[in-house]
């Protein structure tokens, strides 16, 4: 049995009864007052997530931005300062080491954040790759947590209770300030599908955060149980899930984070002959007929019972409140529109491709 790791906020989960369980190699907090209400806060108000089990590092010297682009499958070239990417990190062959996002704190200055359960994966691959570059590697994941505070009242929040301005910041955009006196880096990002900030900061910092968040009684503590129904109504991808070292980025729809007219990054030979050929399966969403819920592993099947794909994550959808899941099908029969069923144990249950994003947001005026 593997070491599992607590974030700095462990004590503060358990004194609220949260239901634990290991995620991504730490003991992190599933729910508190449950996940249909934490989901709810984050659509309608705000919640706030303990998500310092993510990963940091920082890459700078002279070659970081030449380095960055090697090993990232979108294009840092010529970013501005305070701008952050989304994208991936390809093997030779094209599947996804890691999906992660790119900071750019300053000229050939970059501040990566990458998945829990791919750190080490993920830093052996960082330094085994940076033969010849001069740059300088900081592994920070040990020092820095993280609070996502989350949700359409979120930026009152963040500037209201814990006093930090925010409201000029666009999406995908950060700055970096002192706060009583500590670092801290704001991003307007997330992982919800709603407006929201992360901080990143030392331990200390985001406990004295996550206090002043919890007696203020304006966000409310959500657990990775919410995340991930929030994220999946919304169609972005979980590690594991949509994307793999055997899923490409183009297999799951995110080509538009794969800049190929790049002149070179790792797995940029295999991507561009996918492109080329046209992918032989695609991520889609599925919508059920009836109420039954599909699960991670299911399999897709033809009307003639044929097994043309699995399902990646499904849900009694929160927002939308219908059966739904993602699945990687086979090509042709991943059209819109296209009815499908899915075998949950030993019946097959009706289902129709459809976009992944099963929830949208419709902003009042």
């Amino acid at each position: 049995m593997e070491n599992i790791k607590e974030t700095c906020l462990h004590s503060r989960h358990l004194a609220l009864g949260a239901q634990m369980t290991p995620f991504g190699g730490f003991d992190m907090p599933i729910q508190y007052s449950g996940i249909v209400e934490e989901h709810e806060a984050v659509r309608n108000a705000c919640g706030v997530f303990d998500v310092s089990h993510m990963g940091e590092v920082n890459i700078s010297g002279n070659d970081a931005e030449k380095y960055v682009n090697h090993i990232f499958t979108n294009d840092v070239t010529g970013l501005p300062t305070g701008k952050i990417l989304y994208g991936m990190m390809c093997n030779p062959e094209g599947g996804v080491v890691d999906d992660l996002l790119v900071y750019k704190r300053g000229d050939n200055n970059f501040f990566l954040v990458i998945n829990a359960a791919n750190i080490d994966k993920d830093m052996a691959w960082i330094m085994e790759h940076s033969d010849g570059y001069n740059v300088e590697i900081i592994p920070l994941s040990d020092e820095l947590s993280q609070l996502a505070v989350q949700g359409p009242e979120s930026e009152a929040v963040m500037e209201q209770v814990l006093g930090i301005t925010c409201a000029d910041l666009q999406f995908y955009t950060f700055r970096e300030a002192t706060l009583d006196g500590n670092h801290i880096l704001v991003s307007r990002t997330g992982y919800t599908g709603e407006d929201g900030f992360e901080i990143y900061a030392d331990n200390a910092t985001i406990r004295n955060m996550w206090d002043t968040l919890i007696e203020s009684g304006r966000a409310l503590p959500c657990g990775l149980g919410c995340r991930d129904t929030l994220r999946f109504e919304v169609g972005l991808p979980l590690y594991g899930d949509e994307l793999s070292e055997t899923i490409s980025p183009l297999e799951a729809g995110l080509g538009i984070f794969v800049k190929l007219d790049k002149p070179e990054f790792i797995g940029r030979e295999a991507l561009a002959a996918q492109k080329a050929d046209g992918v032989k399966r695609k991520l889609v969403g599925l919508e059920m007929a009836d109420k039954a819920i599909p699960r991670h592993g299911y399999e897709v099947v033809t009307d003639d019972g044929i097994v043309v794909g699995t399902v990646t994550t499904g849900y009694r959808g929160i927002s939308v409140d219908k059966s739904i899941a993602a699945a990687l099908v086979e090509t042709p029969y991943a059209e819109k529109g296209n009815n499908l069923n899915i075998r949950i144990r030993r019946k097959t249950f009706p289902a129709t491709v459809t976009a992944k994003k099963f929830y949208k947001k419709s902003y009042k005026k």
